[in-house]
């Protein structure tokens, strides 16, 4: 009963919302029943092909998501082999710092024109220079926190870890995944999991100024249109998304993590 008002309070926003924009009644602002009727009729009224999905969610629900994930585990798989061995050494991480610090402050949007030129050359008949583009925007934009905490989890082991682990004679391979990478795994997720939040964005950033089909592509669309229902439809949706996404990285992370919650629980 504790936790009752907690879900009262989104309910209670939405009636809200509903009862405002009503009394407004202006179309750039519509009430939540007008978000939820023009969110069926753009991805879910069509007919259902296969996985239960209708072919205009397939045509663009799913794309987005492909280059999110995409986007997000080709820039963990990156960025934790490279945190991991600047990790272990100061003087490489001071030596590639200031390149860091300047690929972090550089806008990932800007950027997209370049990748445009730098990819064009690589399009095939299965892979288009666009999705290149937009998998190395969603790359480049999300890398740096994945990176910059596997740096930290490495740097932040226990000494004693590593001399047992010399006490045993353990080899390299061994002492990675035995020690380093589970050590270091808690900044890590903390890392994939700023990251998981940032892809969703860059998706959408990547899908609105060089898309052909996504969720980022039909916002873009329906702004052209004036179409004010389908705006925030669109908008809704991500946010759904966003929750989602997060909520089972959530769930993945404590299941992994649990004996990290134990052993802090229990020092």
């Amino acid at each position: 009963m504790k936790n009752l008002p907690r879900f009262l309070v989104i309910p209670a926003v939405l009636l809200v919302w509903e009862l405002v924009t009503r009394a407004i009644g202006d179309p750039d602002f519509p009430p939540p029943t007008t978000i939820v009727a023009r969110m069926y009729e753009l991805w879910f009224s069509g007919p259902v092909s296969r996985v239960f999905l209708t072919d205009d969610a397939i045509a663009n629900i799913l794309p987005s998501l492909g280059r999110m994930f995409g986007g997000w585990v080709l820039a963990a798989l990156i960025g934790i082999l490279a945190g991991m061995l600047l990790g272990r050494s100061r003087a490489a991480t001071d030596f590639v710092d200031p390149l860091i610090e300047f690929g972090r402050a550089l806008p990932p949007p800007l950027l997209i024109p370049v990748f445009l030129v730098v990819m064009a050359g690589l399009s095939s008949e299965t892979v288009s220079g666009v999705l290149i583009t937009q998998l190395a925007t969603i790359v480049f934009g999300v890398i740096w926190p994945v990176l910059l905490n596997s740096i930290d989890g490495v740097r932040a082991v226990d000494r004693t870890y590593t001399e047992t682990a010399t006490v045993f004679n353990l080899s390299k391979p061994q002492y990675v995944r035995v020690v380093l990478l589970p050590a270091a795994s808690p900044k890590i997720f903390a890392g994939l999991r700023l990251s998981l939040s940032l892809a969703l964005i860059m998706m959408v950033i990547s899908e609105l100024l060089g898309g052909s089909d996504g969720i980022g592509y039909q916002l873009l669309q329906a702004q052209r249109s004036f179409d004010g229902a389908g705006v925030w439809a669109a908008i809704a949706l991500l946010g759904i998304l966003g929750y989602v996404v997060n909520s089972l990285f959530v769930l993945a992370e404590r299941r992994v993590l649990v004996w990290h919650r134990q052993a802090t629980r229990n020092p």
